[in-house]
């Protein structure tokens, strides 16, 4: 599935730069009613399809409780930089009974606490908290039962987005993917009868990783040689040239919190522009930070996409990829990266063949 699609884009080029790019919407157009209504069209023609023709039924579930967890474990990061930064003596910070508690002695510094964690959460309805003040000193942080579940939509409809791609990818026509609740979506697919085609597609979850690149040798040496300790020859996706890289992995695709297909202000090009979580922005700030001029290797399932150098701090948590490619081409790129981050943790509830109506 992979290697077509690389076969048919050009060299790609890595830029790393949070306003260089414009995303297409996400959670604007999974709010908007014509979303809605549309989806009511598809799911009245599939419906109709699949009384005639027949077809498949899979109900997948999102990783709901990864996604609270990883909400919690930011949290708790930014907690402690607000307390770090503000100079506010604490103690005890740990993670607990699905939110965040720390310590803080003095009342001024809870209150500052409070302050600018209600600051940095303003105009932000997924990441607003509820905040309890104990009295004793101790503050207990949580994001809200509303924030949780907007957070869960929004998973949802990148896992629906990155569904859609795949298949379409994998040559499957007429499938329809919906939301079932809250954390569960249904694919539909008129006139197959064979549900294991598209579980197929989503039991191996794509690996995508992020690794520094060893210039301490060439990459034909290692290949030909021994590479040294730490390190693994990887074959680029399209030119097939080799590249040394870490084996251990500096970030992975859970730091990633969304993929999608936008273009390039300064060009208007097609692109496939991500963007880190909390976390991973942290991380991919210190590791730039700490190898301005060396290359950093992005690697999906032991291919090596690219191997940008690193010119400067990448402090955004942002970063794009473009390659001269259609629009098409950028937004099956984003899947890939989709696919190995969370929305790509499907777990398979239930297949079923439907059988078509009987004839009159």
């Amino acid at each position: 599935m992979i290697t077509p699609l690389w076969n048919r884009i050009a060299p790609l080029i890595v830029a790393f730069a949070m306003a260089s790019a414009i995303p297409l919407p996400r959670t604007a157009l999974a709010a908007d009613s014509q979303l809605e209504k549309m989806r009511a069209k598809i799911a009245a023609f599939i419906g109709d399809k699949m009384e005639k023709l027949g077809g498949s039924r899979i109900v997948y579930k999102v990783d709901a409780d990864g996604l609270h967890e990883s909400a919690v474990t930011d949290l708790r990061d930014d907690v402690y930089k607000t307390l770090r930064e503000g100079k506010i003596a604490f103690s005890g910070l740990a993670i607990r009974d699905g939110g965040v508690e720390v310590k803080v002695a003095d009342a001024k510094g809870r209150e500052e606490l409070k302050r600018k964690l209600a600051a940095a959460a303003e105009g932000l309805p997924a990441h607003a908290l509820s905040v309890t003040d104990g009295g004793d000193g101790q503050v207990k942080l949580k994001p809200t039962d509303a924030a949780s579940a907007a957070g869960l939509r929004d998973l949802v409809e990148d896992s629906i987005a990155m569904i859609e791609q795949r298949l379409k990818d994998a040559g499957i026509k007429l499938a329809s993917a919906q939301p079932d609740g809250t954390d569960r979506i249904r694919i539909f697919v008129p006139g197959m009868m064979e549900p294991e085609r598209v579980t197929a597609i989503f039991a191996t979850k794509v690996k995508v990783s992020f690794r520094m690149v060893d210039i301490s040798m060439p990459a034909e040496q290692a290949q030909s040689g021994t590479p040294p300790a730490g390190t693994e020859v990887l074959l680029g996706f399209k030119d097939r040239r080799p590249y040394l890289v870490a084996k251990d992995s500096a970030l992975d695709g859970d730091d990633i919190s969304y993929a999608g297909p936008g273009f390039a202000s300064s060009t208007n090009e097609p692109i496939a522009s991500f963007r880190f979580n909390g976390r991973g922005a942290r991380r991919f700030a210190h590791i730039t930070e700490e190898n301005i001029g060396k290359p950093f290797a992005i690697v999906l399932d032991d291919k090596v996409i690219s191997a940008p150098v690193i010119r400067e701090p990448i402090t955004g948590g942002s970063g794009q990829i473009s390659g001269n490619f259609t629009l098409e081409e950028a937004s099956s790129v984003a899947m890939l990266l989709r696919a190995g981050s969370r929305p790509g943790r499907l777990a398979l509830v239930e297949q079923q063949v439907i059988q078509p109506a009987a004839k009159p």
